[in-house]
């Protein structure tokens, strides 16, 4: 097998106020939308759920249980990717990725990259602030030259992801896991149309794509 893909649906929601990839987007859920989107690459799909996740699997291969995090969650998915050489990782959250951006991470791994993420360049002026206060207070001004904001689809070796989640870490994204064991992440363009869903407003300002 060449590429499989794994979509963390595993969230609770909190600031949605409910498990927001589950919610209608045009008469399907922003699930089903991810997993459909993925079928771009991958020859299998693994949709990570929630517990008490009674679903139809939202049109995935192989539906399994996440973890308390999402590091685990997809260390989860990533158990039932098989024999695939590349293994697409993909937040459920983001239901509008286009086919080109999930083409463009899988041939930077092919290229001889360990991992590849979308990247859009960061245009607005960056505060770092000190911590906790009722007040936040500007610490300084962080340069943005060399900063990206990162999306998903991720694409990884699935030798190096593997190895990355061996220890068991956490992080906000898989790419760190593979930059911490001194793998080789590359950026290709990101989508700023590839939002992602955090609050029921963004379901709503995007209903014209819906």
């Amino acid at each position: 097998m060449g590429v499989a893909a794994v979509v963390v649906a595993a969230g609770e929601g909190r600031r949605f106020g409910s498990p927001k990839q589950f919610a209608d987007l045009g008469g399907s859920t922003v699930a089903r939308r991810s997993v459909e989107a993925s079928r771009a690459v991958a020859d299998l799909v693994v949709l990570v759920v929630p517990a008490g996740y009674d679903g139809d699997g939202e049109g995935a291969d192989l539906v399994c249980e996440g973890g308390a995090t999402r590091s685990a969650s997809v260390r989860a998915g990533l158990a039932h990717v098989g024999d695939a050489e590349v293994v697409v990782v993909h937040d459920a959250a983001r239901p509008w990725a286009a086919p080109a951006l999930f083409a463009a991470v899988v041939a930077a791994v092919r290229e001889g990259a360990d991992g590849a993420v979308p990247g859009l360049e960061v245009t607005d002026t960056l505060k770092r602030v000190a911590p906790g206060g009722a007040v936040r207070v500007v610490e300084g001004t962080v340069a943005r030259e060399s900063l990206v904001a990162v999306q998903t689809p991720q694409a990884f070796r699935t030798a190096a992801l593997v190895v990355a989640h061996g220890a068991g870490g956490e992080a906000s994204d898989d790419a760190a896991l593979v930059e911490a064991t001194g793998g080789r992440v590359v950026v290709v363009s990101g989508d700023p149309l590839n939002r992602k869903i955090t609050r029921p407003e963004d379901l709503l300002a995007a209903g014209v794509r819906a």
